[in-house]
């Protein structure tokens, strides 16, 4: 990759990840999940204020759907999600053998549309999966409200969310199961990996044990740095677990958070809105920047002329991207929908997604900006 372009996302790594991953090689020499895993999770726990025991670390934000899902639904018991979202949302329902249910997002945040998910409960549904859409979970509230009145589990898609508040408390610290991913674009990042937090107990449990192949109480043992040779296996496990590896960069990574890459993330997007806002052909999604990290920067092109925007962006190096292509229009989750989806359609020929990460400074902004305006105005 030329090293002028301005890339859409990056990983952010310093001598501090560096020394972390040299640590654990040449002085613990156990690269699988063992005591790296469990600081991580006492530290992720540490930072949403939560006990350690409601955190658990897994290899993905998929993953960590994955068994949330599988923790909590049969298989074909219904889950709804909306179709705005990466396929990961999907792939974690449909993995666990239950339903996807594609549902409309809100225009002004490209979160679920509860007036829409209302229609779409039936006697099969379980749980609803919000995803915090460019990192907004601004409608939180409603969604838990809907939940309880039609007796529904709440599985949050925090992938975007790390790190971002909700009237002044940090998503994870509330909620019923919250699912983040520490992937290598997201706010931290382990390299891969992701978590999921809950205060349910038998959730946590559950989660734990499925990580590692089902293997009952091997957390325990891994974390004292044993392995269960005499185990026994009650239901379906996978290798999800998170190496020591992938925790000793998530570590050195949380520590930046709050001090580095949000401040930075928060100012990009403060120029963007600057930059962007009351142009004709141009839209912003809602965001509360004094509690949001914005993991993406989507805009909407509203006049037509997207292609010609990131054609524009192209000639000058600059990467663009389109979160998402719709669910219900893949292959594989057609037949998953009963009504049409048409903000979710027109949000889909709209977006583009501008460049957002810590490397960025105002200079790169004013000229990405500079240019769409050269395109619209």
């Amino acid at each position: 990759m030329n090293s002028n372009n301005l890339r859409l996302s990056m990983s952010v790594l310093g001598n501090e990840e560096q020394q972390a991953v040299t640590k654990v090689i040449e002085e613990d020499g156990y690269l699988g999940m063992g005591v790296e895993v469990y600081n991580f999770e006492k530290e992720i726990a540490e930072y949403l204020g939560v006990p350690h025991n409601w955190v658990v670390c897994v290899s993905s934000g998929t993953a960590a759907l994955h068994l949330a899902v599988q923790a909590t639904t049969s298989p074909g018991e219904e889950v709804l999600v909306q179709s705005l979202t990466y396929v990961s949302s999907f792939q974690a329902i449909s993995a666990s053998n239950a339903v996807p249910v594609s549902c409309d997002v809100n225009i002004d945040t490209g979160t679920i549309s509860i007036d829409d998910a209302k229609d779409r409960v039936t006697d099969k549904t379980k749980v609803i999966m919000p995803v915090h859409y460019a990192s907004n979970p601004e409608e939180i509230d409603d969604i838990y409200s809907f939940a309880k009145i039609n007796g529904l589990r709440v599985i949050e898609d925090a992938a975007h969310a790390f790190g971002c508040l909700y009237q002044g408390k940090k998503i994870g610290s509330f909620g019923d199961i919250i699912c983040f991913s520490f992937d290598g674009i997201k706010n931290i990042t382990s390299g891969e990996g992701g978590c999921v937090v809950t205060s349910d107990s038998k959730i946590t449990e559950y989660v734990r044990d499925a990580r590692l192949l089902g293997v009952k109480k091997d957390t325990e043992n891994r974390f004292a740095g044993k392995r269960s040779w005499d185990f026994d296996v009650t239901h379906q496990g996978y290798r999800y677990h998170m190496s020591n590896l992938f925790a000793a960069i998530g570590r050195a990574q949380l520590k930046k958070l709050d001090l580095v890459f949000g401040p930075k993330r928060k100012k990009i997007a403060r120029l963007y809105r600057e930059e962007l806002s009351n142009i004709d052909g141009l839209s912003l999604f809602n965001a509360n920047l004094n509690e949001q990290i914005p993991h993406i920067q989507p805009v909407r092109i509203t006049n037509g002329k997207r292609d010609l925007v990131i054609e524009t962006l192209k000639k000058h190096q600059i990467e663009t991207g389109i979160h998402y292509k719709p669910n219900h229009l893949l292959s594989l989750y057609r037949d998953n929908i009963k009504n049409n989806l048409p903000v979710t359609e027109k949000l889909y020929s709209e977006i583009l997604t501008l460049p957002l990460h810590p490397n960025l400074v105002t200079k790169d902004i004013k000229k990405i900006s500079n240019l769409i305006k050269e395109v619209l105005i």
